[in-house]
């Protein structure tokens, strides 16, 4: 314990050491499951799960907003754009509450909530009120006062029996009152009173559980938690049933001229008169409804999974949806980056390869274009898709692996073949007592080899490993003498290294390799004389630039020095990756849950954990280069399901449990040539604070820049396709502005190349 102990507190070193300055990054955040709305005469204002936008109804321009631009990862829960102040306050599950200027868009994290000595799950942030500059926030304890001139906490009322906590859902002014409704009946008290704090100045008037409370012209309305709108009484202090709704409210608001009531399944628009002047249900527009607000005589509905959809107060046939194109959902799931696309998938399963509850959403892919998606009713039935694989010489071929359904293969973008147990050689797993009708085909990890097959790992059966050959023909192999209990075992991602041997990672076996050429399985679990992995659970397996296999477990990470092992030894044995800190040895990545690995062009290793965030260690593992956290980067989460590279790019992309953001890296695959060297940015302005890349060159090639007299500022050796100057000579003083001879040499000098880059100070 204590040896781990030291090991995060040197993470949290490299924490603060690691500054984000000049790293580049770039969210690819869902818009679909709108939180909350929120408008201004011009502008209507959305929050989905972790991002915002908005769209300014003259001009058209749309603006979005996430963890890239300083918003948290948490759970977004209310959304408030005050015109008094030109701010929009967004609250969060956790109590967070982040104010952002319009005028500069600037951004102030408020934690007070956060830290106050609460539980957790009574700190969400439920709705905003503004009145006299002070803004009252409704949370799941109570109500706090926000002061939007000085950004500070003010009082906390705790208005619950004898001081409690109480769950207050919405707050308003009404009459010089401030009435609350809350999970245990509406409250109100004097908004004059200084003395607010104290409970007794507090009066209840109705009883029960209220979900919101609003005023409308001279009326006070309020809805309790079955969908039963109640009107206020002044005379007799009361409030009276008014409206009975067939389903709870998701959101009870006005405007100035309307009155909008909000559910699930419809949308209720009602005129000064309380006349019902439009009605919008799920018959119309066949989605979920979470919120709606009107600007200008434009509706504007905020779904649960359909992101924004718009529509004219007066036609009841024209809708509109203006969400941002992104990703379906922001739990990327499993995710493959090629030179020109990504591919994404959202099923899943848990820690113990359970798919269930079934998964139907659909697949994602991103280019130079955008965003496009295919919904579920285009996979022909695959359910809970858990890994996605693009055939390297025919990026046009893609198949997902379904945890449940089997394989479905997609060309030129189409979905056209889901294979299963009926014209394949996928196999169902069977159950206890034995039902024919059961179905359950779970295939994960997948790779093509060399040339041009495709293998698969196929769960709890006795022939595990499959492969469909490039000419169509499936082909089994038993695994029932490598695997312990066969039927009961899992696969997790699968490599293929030079030799054309198949690593597998599995949850009961360790690592198992398999080579046809010699018809020859191996494993690798655990315990010192069975290949020395701290648990059987191996969830990653990557191969590196030097045929060294990197292989992450559910209790940390282990190294197979060299995969041509696999031909020579009988039992093979990994390794621990040792590192050296204030004198004290320690185990790199020691306990830790490794989700995935990922090698770039340079041999650096990036790995995902199930609860740290991203590491970015050197080719030996020596050295932490980057730990990025949601406390130092923008990931909005450090719970990482999958990471994939641009091997042209360098772009890597990190799927967490609450979306997709990449990092803008340097580390490209080497070129076979020095065809396509080339230099960017050039020239290199003034006001540029970055490095210069120099991009397309061959491994370990030489690079010399000087200036135009010859003399020598900069010399270095490429580790894989591209590298960075950083514009000083050798690290001393910044160069001064003129051109710069870049001279690029193939590690046998053969092939030679000649740049240029012109600074500009």
């Amino acid at each position: 314990m204590q040896k781990r102990l030291l090991y995060l507190f040197f993470l949290f070193v490299l924490q603060i050491t690691f500054a984000q300055t000049n790293l580049s990054w770039q969210g690819y955040f869902s818009y679909t499951q709108i939180k909350a709305v929120s408008d201004s005469p011009t502008t209507i204002y959305a929050g989905s799960e972790n991002a915002l936008f908005s769209k300014n109804v003259n001009t058209g321009i749309i603006k979005t907003t996430t963890t890239v631009d300083g918003l948290s990862g948490e759970t977004i829960t209310a959304l408030y754009y005050s015109a008094t102040s030109n701010k929009t306050i967004v609250g969060y599950q956790n109590g967070l509450l982040i104010v952002i200027n319009e005028a500069d868009g600037s951004m102030l994290k408020v934690v007070d909530i956060v830290n106050k000595n609460l539980p957790t799950s009574v700190k969400r942030i439920n709705n905003f009120m503004e009145y006299g500059g002070i803004v009252y926030v409704a949370t799941d304890f109570g109500i706090v006062q926000f002061n939007l001139a000085t950004s500070q906490f003010g009082d906390t009322y705790y208005i619950g029996d004898n001081g409690a906590e109480l769950k207050v859902t919405q707050t308003v002014i009404y009459n010089g009152f401030i009435y609350a409704s809350t999970s245990s009946g509406i409250r109100r008290g004097d908004a004059a009173n200084p003395n607010l704090i104290d409970y007794k100045q507090w009066q209840q008037i109705a009883v029960g559980n209220w979900s919101g409370i609003t005023s409308f012209g001279t009326e006070l309305y309020a809805v309790n938690s079955v969908g039963y709108v109640h009107k206020y009484d002044s005379g007799s202090n009361m409030f009276n049933g008014y409206l009975i709704l067939p389903e709870p409210t998701t959101d009870f608001r006005s405007t100035t001229d309307y009155f909008i009531i909000t559910t699930p399944n419809g949308v209720s628009i009602y005129n000064k008169q309380m006349l019902l002047q439009r009605q919008i249900n799920r018959n119309q527009i066949p989605v979920f409804f979470n919120s709606a607000t009107i600007i200008k005589d434009v509706i504007y509905i905020g779904t649960a999974e359909s992101g924004l959809i718009t529509t004219s107060l007066s036609n009841a046939t024209n809708y509109e949806n203006i969400t941002p194109i992104g990703p379906a959902r922001n739990t990327v799931f499993s995710m493959q980056a090629t030179p020109t696309q990504l591919w994404a998938v959202y099923g899943d399963y848990d820690i113990y390869y359970n798919p269930y509850p079934l998964d139907d959403f659909g697949i994602s892919r991103f280019t130079t274009s955008g965003w496009s998606n295919i919904p579920y009713d285009k996979v022909l039935g695959a359910k809970s898709m858990s890994r996605i694989a693009v055939n390297p010489s025919n990026e046009k071929e893609v198949y997902a692996s379904s945890f449940f359904s089997g394989l479905l293969k997609i060309e030129n973008d189409i979905p056209t073949v889901l294979y299963n147990q009926t014209n394949s050689g996928l196999e169902s797993l069977t159950i206890s007592p034995p039902d024919p009708n059961y179905k359950d085909i779970r295939i994960n990890g997948s790779a093509f080899d060399k040339s041009g097959n495709f293998w698969v790992t196929n769960s709890r059966v006795v022939n595990g490993l499959k492969v469909l050959s490039k000419s169509g023909q499936w082909q089994s192999y038993a695994m029932d003498k490598i695997l312990s209990s066969a039927t009961q075992n899992d696969f997790g991602t699968m490599v293929i290294d030079k030799n054309g041997t198949k690593w597998m990672s599995t949850s009961k076996n360790g690592v198992v390799g398999f080579n046809e050429n010699t018809n020859t399985f191996k494993k690798i679990t655990f315990g010192p004389d069975q290949g020395n992995l701290p648990i059987e659970d191996v969830r990653t397996v990557a191969v590196d630039a030097k045929n060294q296999l990197w292989i992450g477990t559910t209790r940390g990470l282990r190294v197979l020095p060299n995969v041509g092992s696999f031909q020579t030894e009988g039992q093979l044995t990994t390794h621990s990756i040792i590192i050296m800190e204030d004198n004290l040895a320690q185990e790199l990545l020691y306990e830790q849950f490794i989700t995935d690995i990922e090698v770039d062009g340079a041999n650096n290793k990036w790995i995902g954990t199930a609860d740290a965030g991203v590491f970015m260690v050197s080719p030996n593992g020596q050295e932490t280069k980057y730990h990025f956290t949601t406390e130092n980067s923008p990931i909005p989460s450090n719970v990482i399901n999958d990471i994939s590279i641009n091997s042209k790019t360098g772009e890597v992309f990190i799927a967490t449990s609450k979306g997709l953001i990449s990092f803008k890296g340097i580390a490209t695959s080497a070129n076979d040539n020095l065809n396509s060297v080339y230099v960017y940015p050039n020239p290199v302005r003034p006001d540029y604070e970055g490095t210069v890349k120099i991009n397309g060159l061959l491994n370990k090639a030489n690079v010399k820049i000087t200036d135009v007299a010859g003399n020598l500022v900069y010399e270095a050796t490429s580790e894989g396709g591209t590298l960075e100057w950083d514009t000083t000579a050798f690290g001393k003083h910044k160069v001064a502005s003129g051109v710069y001879m870049i001279f690029v040499s193939a590690q046998d000098g053969v092939e030679t190349k000649v740049k240029k880059v012109m600074i500009i100070r």
